[in-house]
């Protein structure tokens, strides 16, 4: 099995971002609910807020979102075209795509594209997490708790905070736009 992170790997930009904005254009109250996150989101970058909590906090925006998850299946009609085609070229049935994206988010195109996927597990809604923001060794967790035979033959992310997955794997690449070297694992 091949798994890939999605943001910045096999999506061209971050699609929790791009969401965040194609939602700000339609209902400009989002920008007031995502402007009262910016202390979290600071507090996240620097180390000393928990990441979970600072995404939680900005994604209360989505209480300003009117049908959430129709909203989504629009955002992709525009979006979709942010797919790298490197990944359509080397797609394999069995790839898993593990994220820190919401679920309710990537989930209509990994349906359309009929692929496995992890991620945030988040409220559509309230922009609540149930459970931990599933990003670097959460990953790891996440993954062992829902497939825990899997060997992961190739794996490919765009970020270091990947490194507990590449450890597993047989090889793993660091992608940078288009281009995929190996990882660096120290």
């Amino acid at each position: 099995m091949n798994v890939y992170d999605f943001d910045n790997t096999i999506y061209r930009g971050d699609s929790s971002f791009d969401f965040f904005r194609h939602c700000a254009v339609k209902y400009p109250r989002t920008l007031l609910a995502a402007a009262g996150a910016l202390p979290w989101i600071l507090g996240m970058a620097l180390g000393i807020l928990d990441k979970t909590k600072a995404k939680e906090r900005f994604y209360r925006y989505l209480r300003h979102v009117p049908e959430v998850e129709e909203e989504v299946v629009r955002f992709w009609i525009d979006h979709d075209k942010n797919l790298k085609s490197w990944y359509f070229e080397q797609k394999r049935d069995d790839d898993l795509i593990i994220s820190a994206s919401p679920e309710f988010l990537l989930e209509p195109v990994m349906r359309r594209l009929e692929l496995a996927f992890l991620a945030s597990r988040v409220d559509a809604r309230t922009g609540r997490y149930t459970g931990r923001n599933c990003h670097g060794e959460e990953k790891v967790r996440r993954l062992r708790e829902n497939r825990p035979e899997v060997e992961i033959d190739q794996f490919y992310s765009d970020s270091m905070n990947d490194l507990p997955l590449a450890k597993l794997a047989r090889s793993a690449y660091m992608v940078k736009g288009d281009e995929r070297k190996p990882f660096p694992i120290a």
